[in-house]
């Protein structure tokens, strides 16, 4: 007979004594508890203990998180977390330096409990922290336990950044800016500086201040790989939290540093594979470096600006100009207006008597400007090429130079997400966004080109512009999903994608949906639909036994801290525990966390989850909610809460767990999946149907015989 809910079997150990092996009753006080397991060893003051896990990370058990403990849990009999804080407190200030740097050590390791944390801070113990640090007598193992405890103890929000001194702020810097430090303290000293900047403007402007881009440059070249990523994190947090201005010449200072260059040559293309992390940081770099586009992008022609209406002119004198026998200025003035008007229409201005009114719509305002000039100036051969071959065409099949540019620039920014937040998980950049200066323009030299191209090869009119220009979206995106490492790369490849490949890709997609739509494919279908189902779950089932790593992540930052999860093999429990960085797939001995799967109750997505409702007050980000699920378990109390690390594995694990519940899976994936599946089934059923047409009714069954005298009768034969 199963226990009751209310009561879990455990096992508390001690040392030097004999493990005891308990029914904790859940409803009975934790102070009673303590009290029973202290006399069963014979030990006074029962308040001076408490209950830990015995492995993991050793959390503290409180009210608030003992429905935590799972049957067969094993913990631990130790100094309460009052007591333990008193002694360290203690400890840290001692004379002895044994004794000082065990107390340091064990203090950033019990930081990391909550309940531990509150008590030691609220003796102050910041301030001995802050002392140790300030003073800067202690250096090496020492300092290192020294700022891995703060860092822990600051993670628990307790207290605010902004009360920290400037003395303390400095002396961090100086382990930054310092050559002879252990990489480990500059690493400790990165991450402090890390979290700090965010959290106010005074915080940023002193760490920017103190920590020159030469010193994180300096970092991001060095050998240690964990030192390196520190000091991108340090440069990122820089860069979100400065003002556009700001953000602008950073960037520009980066550009004449050359980190482009070093990126390229030494992350995205090192013999180590790519973290997470530093593709999470090459993401946001992307990002913030094209989001500086957006201003001129949302920025409309002034046609009073001289600056602009020279760039204007520009455009029109570098494809006209040198082949003008007689130059412009000998003409009258409405001579002139006149020639001026006849060119910026043959370059494809749909206002030729005010080409800046072309302009006028924003997005992609004066951006498209830039590209236009751009490639004049960059490429004039390509240029010119492009634009007088369209212009002495007189067959309406020219290709307007101007009009395509325009709309080009706003589908490059859209693909590209110009203009749009960073995400705080998003991982996918363009590894050819590394290797070139000038991406966004030199992507639009080849593109443009590509416009007409692919023009010509549709042999379009002007009325079929927007036709042209879904097939241009259509040949980018297709190629950009391949991941080209050049824009050389980039170049082949959108090239070799023609018109007629597309035309094919194109027939290949409708020919699959029309013979799928036959009355009696669909019949078929639904009878395949079941056993593909089945199929699916079970997939689904098999990867929660694989197991997933998953990132805790707080509304202040990317988290370090790493768990795992996973399904047991009987698919009745689910197992999980903190692992350390490199872990790919831990045993599921060593997960000590358990919940089976009949304590589960239900599945909860996106802003119902526990975990996004606590930071409603932040700013929330739209793709941490698309990858947020819970587990409701133990009578809807409790909840094991994750943030899957791509839009894939939220998909797997939430179709797995609603398996588990004996729900339907309802994740977009699941139909892509059975798409496939069926796709291919049919297909394999219907091969000897090749160039049968299917008719969508059944034929007829004929009319019953008048009469069955055709029976032949077996016992007439028999005499």
């Amino acid at each position: 007979m199963p226990p009751p809910k209310d009561v879990v079997k455990i096992a508390i150990q001690m040392v030097g004594a004999i493990p005891q092996l308990i029914e904790l009753q859940q409803t009975k006080p934790l102070a009673s508890v303590l009290k029973d397991v202290c006399d069963a060893w014979s030990l006074p003051n029962a308040e001076r203990y408490a209950l830990q896990y015995a492995d993991g990370r050793q959390t503290y058990i409180t009210e608030s998180n003992r429905r935590d403990i799972k049957n067969g849990s094993i913990l631990r009999l130790t100094t309460s977390p009052d007591q333990e804080a008193e002694r360290l407190y203690i400890g840290i200030q001692s004379k002895n330096v044994d004794v000082k740097t065990d107390s340091l050590k064990k203090l950033a390791s019990l930081s990391q409990d909550v309940t531990f944390a509150q008590e030691f801070i609220s003796r102050n113990g910041l301030k001995q922290i802050y002392s140790i640090v300030e003073e800067g007598n202690d250096t090496g193992e020492m300092l290192a336990h020294t700022l891995k405890a703060f860092t822990e103890l600051m993670e628990h929000d307790f207290v605010s950044w902004e009360n920290l001194s400037t003395v303390f702020i400095k002396k961090i810097v100086s382990y930054v800016n310092m050559n002879a430090v252990d990489a480990s303290i500059q690493q400790l000293s990165l991450s402090i500086l890390e979290n700090m900047v965010p959290t106010s403007r005074l915080l940023f402007e002193l760490v920017k201040k103190e920590v020159t881009l030469d010193r994180l440059l300096t970092h991001l070249q060095a050998t240690n790989a964990e030192l390196q990523l520190k000091a991108m994190a340090l440069l990122i947090a820089l860069l979100l939290s400065a003002t556009d201005a700001e953000r602008r010449d950073m960037m520009d200072y980066l550009r004449e540093k050359n980190l482009r260059q070093f990126i390229h040559k030494n992350i995205v293309h090192s013999s180590e594979p790519l973290g997470d992390e530093m593709a999470h940081y090459l993401y946001v770099l992307q990002s913030v470096s094209l989001n500086l586009c957006e201003h001129r992008m949302k920025t409309s022609m002034d046609p009073y600006s001289q600056e602009q209406r020279d760039l204007l002119q520009s455009l029109r004198q570098t494809a006209f100009e040198s082949e003008s026998e007689v130059p412009a200025v000998s003409f009258s003035t409405e001579r002139r207006r006149s020639l001026c008007a006849k060119e910026f229409r043959k370059l494809g201005f749909m206002n030729n008597s005010n080409p800046a009114e072309d302009l006028r719509r924003a997005p992609p305002g004066l951006l498209a400007l830039d590209n236009m000039v751009y490639f004049s100036r960059n490429t004039p051969n390509a240029y010119s090429r492009f634009v007088l071959e369209n212009s002495s065409r007189e067959d309406k099949h020219e290709c307007p130079f101007a009009r395509s540019s325009i709309q080009l620039t706003l589908i490059l920014c859209e693909i590209l997400h110009i203009g749009e937040p960073c995400s705080e998980t998003a991982q996918a950049f363009y590894p050819m966004f590394f290797g070139q200066d000038h991406f966004f323009e030199e992507l639009f030299c080849i593109c443009i080109q590509l416009v007409n191209k692919t023009w010509k090869e549709m042999r379009a009119t002007q009325e079929d512009f927007d036709k042209v220009m879904q097939v241009v979206r259509e040949q980018i995106t297709r190629t950009l999903s391949l991941k080209p490492t050049s824009l050389e790369l980039f170049k082949t490849r959108v090239n070799g994608l023609n018109y007629s490949e597309i035309l094919k890709l194109r027939q290949t997609e409708r020919l699959h949906q029309e013979e799928t739509l036959a009355v009696p494919v669909l019949e078929l279908r639904e009878k395949l639909k079941p056993e593909l189902l089945e199929l699916i779950r079970q997939q689904r089932l098999l990867h929660l036994c694989e197991g997933t790593l998953f990132r805790k992540i707080s509304s202040r930052r990317r988290q370090d801290k790493l768990w795992y999860c996973r399904l047991s093999p009987n698919h009745k429990v689910l197992h999980y525990g903190d692992v350390e960085e490199g872990v790919q797939s831990p045993p599921i001995e060593s997960l000590p966390e358990k919940i089976p799967v009949a304590d589960m109750k239900m599945l909860l997505v996106g802003k119902e989850c526990p975990h996004t409702k606590e930071k409603s007050s932040g700013k929330q980000n739209k793709d941490v909610l698309e990858l947020a699920f819970s587990i409701v378990h133990d009578m809807e109390e409790y909840c094991l809460n994750f943030i899957a690390p791509t839009r894939y594995e939220f998909c797997l694990w939430t179709d797995g767990l609603n398996v588990l519940l004996g729900k339907e899976m309802t994740s977009e994936r699941t139909q892509t999946d059975l798409d496939v599946l069926l796709s291919m089934e049919l297909k394999l059923r219907l091969l000897d149907l090749e160039n049968i047409s299917i008719p969508d009714n059944p034929p007829p069954i004929p009319k019953p015989p008048s009469n069955l005298n055709f029976c032949y009768d077996f016992s007439h034969a028999e005499q």
